[in-house]
């Protein structure tokens, strides 16, 4: 008698543990790309708010003029533009509180920039420990519904007298399923995190940059007029 070995058939077939496995599973796999595209448009939108602001911040418009859009627009911002108006802001509070020593003034910029760059880098990398927890422990999840599956299907074998591999192959081919399953979870996860580690990895060393460049034009301007409004 032929029998049903569609995958469909061979998930309804299996055993409730194998079942369970295989639902976790599904449920990872929809919660990792719903995660997946969540920072595909994140990131996208990181990159275009950072390529905007610095395409303005080197067109030769004012500090000032660059800190109040700035302010005026916070919530909208991109993590540049945010690290400039937290080192802007910091060095505007000491001039006010009549600090006139250059290194303090700088040395109060870098630490507001830093701390900015702390919490952009958080938001930025959020989701990312997921998708490396679905890429690693997935495989070992559908790994564990394969076994618990084969000693299922071995344990019902015993009562037989003559087993043939008819009798054997459906009960190996729906713990087999698990595994699939787990592979179809982890790897997507495991490209996409590595993809975005490397993208997250270019938006640190940008943010970096443009704070030390930031840092040399402040520098210039208590060198040489004294107050940071051009570049």
């Amino acid at each position: 008698m032929n029998q049903d070995m569609s995958i469909l058939a061979l998930v309804l077939h299996a055993s409730w543990v194998v079942q369970a496995v295989m639902l976790l599973l599904i449920c990872v796999s929809i919660a990792s790309w719903a995660a997946i595209f969540r920072k595909l448009f994140a990131l996208a939108r990181v990159h275009r708010l950072n390529d905007d602001f610095e395409r303005d911040f080197w067109s030769g418009t004012s500090l000032n003029e660059l800190f109040a859009a700035a302010t005026k627009n916070a919530k909208q911002a991109g993590p540049t533009e945010r690290l400039f108006a937290s080192g802007m802001r910091e060095f505007q509070k000491l001039k006010e509180r009549r600090i006139a020593d250059p290194s303090t003034l700088l040395d109060g910029a870098r630490r507001a920039m830093r701390a900015s760059f702390q919490r952009e880098m958080d938001v930025i990398e959020s989701n990312l420990s997921f998708l490396a927890s679905v890429g690693s422990v997935s495989p070992y999840v559908g790994l564990f519904g394969t076994v618990w599956g084969i000693m299922h299907a071995f344990t019902g074998l015993a009562a037989l007298q003559q087993v043939t591999l008819s009798t054997v192959a459906p009960g190996i081919a729906e713990a087999l399923v698990a595994t699939a399953i787990g592979l179809f979870a982890a790897i997507p996860a495991v490209v996409a995190y590595n993809r975005f580690a490397r993208d997250i990895d270019r938006v640190a060393i940008k943010l970096e940059t443009f704070m030390e460049e930031f840092s040399n034009i402040l520098q210039r301007n208590l060198g040489g007029t004294g107050s940071a409004t051009g570049h």
